[in-house]
This record gives structure tokens, sequence and C-alpha cells, in this order.
């Protein structure tokens, strides 16, 4: 007798598009409420026009701050709308664009993919004995082919939607938010909040919808063939991961390039302060927040997600769930992205209902607790799927052989993923936040000079990569152990289960960044700008958890990738001490760095472009530095798009062919050294280059607001060291925003390239060797 699921098949058919309905609905019902800030001035009953936000709880307005300094609300509401409308415009123009060049490379490769994989079996249609099991007959490579380009395709569109959506919420929210800072900065921190969560919660049920859709509708041809069914749904991974790779690199290039040529020549050179609209470069750096840290980190997590979940459904289909075709615990990674969704509904209201934030030092608190809440209540989710989901007792693949795994270690597993993720996320913001002392002592460095503080803040980044690694260390030896390969891919879906939450609170940073850009750009008061700057800068350290988030998940996703492609490929053993294997090892921790001199040369040569320009303007319009005429948005914001859309092109490449060589002329062997050398040094260098931008970004910021008496002693802006600082600053924004956050991609997409084509390869691979 097999033990079963508690859970019935039915019943799991029901839960996975439930939880993702309830996800979807949740964030719909988030978008109503932020909406309802009126970004068009109101009439007051006595005639006299009054912006007023939200109406109270008694329905009369709440009383703003602003009337006391008698600015004139009706204009600043006009602005605020104008300023949006231009960010929003700039950030639309600049995803069709990039999205045109990306959809004819996503032809292309659909195509190699079908071609590649059909050619297997000289794209014949005849069933063909099983991979693993030879006693049973498969569907033919021809469908395996189609199929898996279907899923591709499906793939690379959601991730495109995906970073889409998150980038359209994020410009209809950045005024709203401007204006209800001047209400408060609890009213300010749920607008920002609010619309992360549309974000968050969006792409993690479209993600698990679109997923269960695509395996109940090839299930239909495949019948009881799971093997070829998942091996299939790999492309949806692929399709994902290749996107989110432009999306990241190009959406970097575009908003480093206007933010370094801002900061250079507004800051240093000409000493007006951020987001001044005087400064030509301000509406390109405003998109560009939203193209590459809102639509590129929605991609990317899109792109781990269907990782992770493809990983673990290409080894789960393999071991005892898939053999004896157990619908429910087949659907395990599934059942935990549902739960998920549901864990982090529950943690979203703590932030948005259930407490309120009154002053400024509470906002970075009330994010915390949103990353430990939601890393709770999942856990109990675990245990509770890991229950009724799994029989007591099943077998997994593990390289060849049949390993006997419980259910409770199963729960171990996920469960370690899951606090590792919060271990890296505390880590990173120790790291990064100017709570405490690493940052402190970087700015304290500026003293001196820019010298000193790039010495200071690449030695933090170094260090900073020690206790994350040692985490997914632990992980992966724990997984490993228990579950074999299937365990590491649990474990990283247990570290991407709170994704919505991840995502609400990434996406509340590049919000108030850009909430704090529209306030200065509208000329309100001094005030507001602080409440901005406080959000900002809480966003900031948000964002650099999210990106650990994002690496850590990233090495465990690569690794169960990694595994699934070696057994696919069938080698028994990776022999780091043969030569075929130690070249690839060599050149694939080559890779990460050769990836990232392109990215920082893109960043490099585009902001060049964008510090002439802004030169230009301020030395050649009349009445631009005394603020008599406007400058001239619309050629920064070309500039910025031209540079991105031409640089993306050569790092995708490179991420995109290096597997298809080396797999074609040097064989599977190779490629298995070449994926664990950029796997074991992609990780190292995200980690380290992530952190010191974010560092130096928040070195910059504790000196701009004075807090305490130390960061008053190294202040004003405009004095020397706050130069320093901002040349730091400066130098740390590819590192932060381009190079770090794309090298997860890098050794994701490898791995997942390499599982896709991996039939091709085996079959046909490593010409070279076998001409020598």
């Amino acid at each position: 007798m097999v033990a079963s699921a508690i859970l019935p098949d039915l019943a799991t058919q029901v839960v996975v598009p439930a939880a993702a309905v309830v996800g979807i609905a949740f964030a719909l019902l988030q978008w109503v409420l932020v909406s309802k800030v009126k970004l068009t001035p109101e009439r007051r009953g006595d005639g006299s026009a009054a912006a007023l936000g939200v109406a109270g709880k008694d329905g009369a307005s709440e009383y703003l701050i602003e009337e006391e300094e008698g600015l004139n609300e009706h204009n600043v509401v006009v602005k605020c709308a104008e300023i949006q409308n231009a960010i929003s415009e700039g950030a639309t123009s600049f995803l069709f664009t990039e999205y045109k060049y990306v959809g004819l490379f996503m032809s292309i490769f659909a195509i190699l993919i079908f071609l590649f994989l059909g050619s297997v079996e000289g794209f014949s249609t005849k069933s063909q004995p099983c991979h693993y099991s030879k006693d049973r007959m498969c569907k033919p490579a021809l469908a395996n082919a189609i199929f898996s380009t279907v899923a591709f395709v499906l793939g690379a569109v959601t991730s495109l939607i995906s970073g889409f959506l998150g980038m359209k919420i994020a410009t209809y929210a950045n005024a709203r938010t401007t204006l209800e800072a001047r209400k408060g900065v609890g009213k300010a921190f749920i607008t920002a909040f609010r619309s992360g969560a549309v974000m968050g919660f969006l792409l993690a049920a479209s993600g698990l919808v679109v997923l269960y859709i695509a395996i109940n509708l090839f299930g239909i041809y495949y019948g009881d063939d799971w093997e070829g069914l998942f091996e299939a749904i790999t492309g949806y991974g692929l399709g994902g991961s290749s996107m989110a790779l432009f999306g990241r690199v190009g959406g970097g290039i575009y908003t480093k390039a206007a933010d370094v040529g801002a900061d250079l020549v507004g800051k240093v050179e000409r000493n007006i302060p951020e987001d001044d609209p005087r400064n030509p470069a301000v509406i390109a750096d405003n998109v560009g927040d939203n193209v590459g840290d809102i639509a590129g980190m929605g991609s990317d997590l899109f792109g781990s997600y269907a990782e992770s979940s493809c990983a673990a459904l290409v080894v789960a289909s393999i071991s005892s769930f898939g053999i004896n075709h157990e619908f429910t615990p087949m659907m395990y990674p599934l059942l935990i992205s549902s739960v998920g969704i549901i864990a982090c509904l529950i943690t979203t209201l703590f932030a948005t209902d259930f407490f309120e934030i009154k002053a400024v030092d509470e906002i970075e608190p009330a994010l915390k607790k949103q990353l430990i809440i939601s890393t709770a209540v999942m856990t109990v989710g675990i245990a509770l799927v890991s229950w009724l989901g799994l029989p007591y007792t099943f077998t997994i693949f593990n390289f060849g052989a049949q390993k006997t795994v419980y259910s409770w270690q199963l729960f171990l597993c996920v469960a370690v993923g899951l606090w590792a993720g919060l271990i890296i996320g505390f880590v990173t913001e120790y790291y990064t936040s100017n709570a405490y002392s690493p940052v402190q002592d970087v700015a304290d460095s500026c003293r001196t000079g820019a010298a000193t503080n790039v010495i200071f803040g690449l030695a933090l980044g170094y260090k900073s990569v020690i206790i994350p690694i040692f985490a997914i260390a632990f992980s992966i030896f724990l997984s490993f152990s228990l579950a074999a390969m299937y365990g590491v891919a649990v474990a990283a879906l247990g570290m991407l289960s709170t994704i919505a939450t991840g995502l609400a609170i990434d996406a509340y940073g590049p919000i108030s960044d850009n909430a704090g850009g529209i306030a200065e750009m509208a000329g309100m008061s001094h005030r507001i700008r602080e409440r901005t700057d406080a959000l900002d800068a809480a966003g900031n350290t948000t964002a650099a958890i999210g990106k650990g988030f994002a690496i850590g998940s990233a090495a465990l996703v690569s690794l169960a990738l990694f595994g699934a492609f070696v057994s696919r490929a069938a080698i028994s053993t990776v022999d780091v001490l043969t030569p075929k294997v130690f070249i690839g090892l060599l050149v694939g921790a080559m890779l990460p760095y050769w990836f990232s001199a392109m990215t920082m040369k893109s960043v490099g040569s585009a902001a060049l472009k964008m510090v002439e320009e802004v030169r230009r303007q301020f030395n050649t319009i009349p009445g631009l530095m005394e603020g008599t005429t406007k400058p001239d948005y619309a050629t920064c914001v070309k500039i910025s798009t031209d540079a991105s859309i031409k640089e993306m092109i050569p790092p995708g490449a490179l991420v995109m062919l290096t597997p298809l060589i080396v797999g074609i002329f040097f064989g599977v062997e190779t490629l298995s050294g070449l994926l664990a050398g950029a796997l074991v040094s992609g990780v190292q260098i995200a980690i380290s280059a992530s952190n010191t931008g974010g560092a130096w970004d928040n070195a910059k910021k504790y000196i701009e607001a004075g807090a305490s008496d130390h960061a008053r002693t190294l202040g004003p802006k405009g004095s020397d060291c706050h130069k320093a600082a901002v040349i730091g600053d400066t130098i740390g924004d590819p590192l932060k925003d381009t190079s770090g956050p794309s090298l997860n991609i890098l050794i994701k997409l490898m791995a997942v390239e390499s599982l896709v084509f991996a039939p091709f390869f085996a079959t046909h691979g490593g010409i070279l060797f076998k001409w020598l």
C-alpha cells in the first residue's frame, strides 16, 4: 500500500487557483484604496479650491499642514499631476521600446529552442522510451520541443507583463504618496506600501496561476507521461528569466546613467539639491527608478519563482510522486506558493490596518516587522501544507537512485530556506542601514575625502558576504542531506514563498524615492521633503534587503537547476580533477567579472553622455540656474533610452550564448563545470556589489539628514564631507542597481538554459572533444 496525502486531488485543484484569485483580488482592493487619493483639486463647500486627498472618518476633510503655510494648494496638486504624467510617459515609452527589441530576441530564441530540441530524435513523431525509466514509453522529442517553446513564450510574456504592471502601479502612486505626505508620514507610508503590495500580490498570483494553467493544459496531451510534461514546463522558467535579464540590465543602465549624470553636475558642480527642477536629468532619473528598480525587480523575482518551481517539479516528476502519478504531492511546490500568498495577505494587514505609523522613526521597524511576521506565519503554513499535501513517506530521485524521505524532512527543507532568507535580509540591513555602525563608519571616513570613503565602502561590501554565504551553505547542506536536489529546490521556494511581501517592501522604496522627487520639483515645503526623505531612506535599506533575497534564492535555485541538469544530461559525477570540468570551472568563475565589466562600462559611457548634455544645458540655456526657464528634459530621457537599449544587448548575448556554445562544442561535463564556477563566484560578487552600493547611498543620506550629533559634525549638504559621500554614492550606483542585481539572473539563467537544452547537449554536444 502506497502512503497517500491527506489532501484529496480535487481539493488541490481548487486550492491553487483559489489562492491566486484571492491574491489578485487583494491587489485590486489595495489599488482601489490608493486611487481614492485624488490628483485633481476639488472644490470645498466655501468655494475655495483645496486638494482634499482622502476624506476623514467623519466625511470631513483632514487638516493639511500646507494650509497654515499658505502655499497655493491648487498649484501644488496640478504640478504634482504634471510631473507624475511626465514620469509615467517616460517610463511607458522606454518599456515599449525595450520590449520591441526583447520581443525580437524572444522570437529568435523560441525558434532555437524548437530546432535544438526537435533535432534530438531527428524531428521524429514516434514515441520513445522514457529517459529515466526505459521500460515505459514517453511522448516524442518533437512534442517536448513544441511544448518547451510554448512554455518559454508563456514565461517570457508573463515576466514582461509583471514588470510593466509594476511600473504602471508605481508611476500611478508616486504623486499620491507626495500629496498624502502633507497629512503626515503615516498616510504617505500607507499609500506607498499599498502600491507596493499591489505589485507584490499581482506578480505572485499571476506567476502561480499561469504555471498552474500551463501544467493542466499540457497534461491534456501528455496524459501519463509526467516526465515529459514537467521537462517541457522548464521552458516557463527560462522565458521568465531571459526577459528579466534584459529588464534588469536595460533598466539598470537607464536609471544609473540618469542618476550619475544628475548627481555629478547638479549636486557636485552646481551645488543644487537632489531632484531640483532646474536639473535637466531629473525626469530621466525618476523614470529610471521605475524601469530599473520596479520593472526589473518584478521580472527578476518572477523569474526566480518560476525557476524554483520548475526545478522542484522536474525532480518530483522522476521521484515516487511522478512515477505513481500522485497529483497532490506533485503540486507541493505550487501549494507552498498558494499558502505564501495567504500568509503575505495577513502580514500586509499589519502594516496598513492593524498598526498606524505616527513618527518617522517607526517606518523602518514597521517594514522589518513585515519580514518577521510573514516568515513566522509562513512557517505555520508550510507545516500545514507538508502535513496535508505529502504522504508520510516517499522516495526522491537522487542522481540515479531513489532516496526515502519523510514529510517532516521536507518541511525542514522549506523552513530552512525561508529562515535563511530572513537572516540574509537582516544581515543586509545591518550592513546597509544608516542606523548601524558599518554605514556610520563609512560616513565618518568621508572626513578625509572620497578615497577613504571608497576604501571603507569596498571593505564593507566584502565583509557583508560572510554571513549570507554561511546561511546559504547551511541551508544547502541541510536540505540536500534530507531530500537531495528536491530539498534544495523547495528550500529556494521557501525563501521565495513570501515573495508578495518581499516585493511590496521592495517596490515601496522607488515609490517613496519618486515621491520625494515630485515634492522637490513641485516646490513643496521643507517639512514635506523631510518626510519623503525619511520614507526613502527606509526604502533604500529595504531595497537592499530585497536584493539580498533575490541573490540568496538565486544561489539555491541555480544549484537545484544544476542538479536537474546533471541528472538529465546523464552525468554520474562532476569530477573537478578532470581537465574537461576544471576548464569549465575556471571560465565559469570568470563570467560574472566579464558581465560586470560590460554593465559597469555601459553605465559609465551612458553617464558620460548624460553629464555632457546636462553641462551643455546649464552653460547654454539662459535663465536655467535662476529658474526662469525650463530645461530640456526630453533630450536627457532620450540619451538614457538610447544608451540602455544599445548597451543591454552585449551582456544579454554573453549570458544567453555561453551555455549554448560550451554545450555544443565542449559537451556536458565542461558545461557542468561552467555552471558551478559561475554560481560560486557570481553569488559573492552580487552580494558585495549590492551592499557596497547600498552602504554608500545611505552614508550620503546619513550626512544629509543630520539626525544625530555625529551626522551633524559631517554635514551640512554641500560640505566637503558631503561631496565625498556623493562621489561614493555615484560609484555605488551601477554596483547596486545594475551589475549586482543582474548577476543573480546570470547564474540562474545559465543553469535553466542548460537544463532546457540538456537533451540536445547529451545527444549531440561536445563536438570538439569528439574530434580530439
